[in-house]
């Protein structure tokens, strides 16, 4: 059995989920998901747990277990607590701010590059330079926050640019001068 697929999914209280055939929707504080599953995994919903289980131990049904018990867990998260990731902009001049909806990055480029939120997802700034994507739907929010990352990637030698909260970039070491006089 699938490690991930057999563990059961709590449903918070103030969380409902519904089951129609392929599709699941799941309603909570924060909003509403819904989305089609695998047609061959079988969902249960007893009292206020969520299991998972599939038909065979095929390669394919093995592949979806997993999956499909993930899926579950990050619309009933989302719906209940949220999801966000906060990206910080490292560079002298560099800075985001808040045009209506929409975020405004000055990142070097002649030009200032906007960014305009997918469906689901809110932009905000702290600060100049802290950007903070939130959103119930999981894949929008890394989404998101993959392209404002794209936009200026950390730099290897002197680590300027756009990187999530808490990102490690290893520099470089620049280029060593000529020996003089040797």
């Amino acid at each position: 059995m699938s490690r991930i697929g057999r563990m059961p999914i709590a449903v918070p209280a103030g969380v409902t989920v519904n089951i129609e055939g392929e599709r699941v929707m799941v309603s909570g504080p924060k909003g509403e998901l819904s989305r089609s599953l695998p047609s061959d995994m079988l969902v249960n919903l007893e009292g206020d747990t969520l299991t998972v289980s599939r038909p065979s131990d095929s390669k394919k049904h093995r592949s979806y277990h997993g999956l499909t018990r993930s899926l579950l867990a990050n619309m009933v998260e989302g719906v209940s607590k949220g999801f966000e990731k906060i990206l910080e902009i490292v560079g002298v001049g560099y800075r985001a701010e808040k045009v209506g909806d929409k975020l405004v990055i000055r990142i070097g480029y002649s030009h200032p590059v906007e960014v305009t939120p997918l469906p689901g997802t809110t932009l905000d700034v702290e600060g100049n330079n802290r950007i903070k994507v939130t959103g119930i739907n999981k894949e929008a929010v890394g989404q998101i926050a993959a392209e404002i990352r794209a936009i200026r990637p950390p730099d290897a030698y002197k680590g300027k640019g756009i990187r999530y909260a808490g990102e490690i970039v290893h520099l470089k070491p620049g280029k060593a001068g000529k020996v003089v006089g040797g």
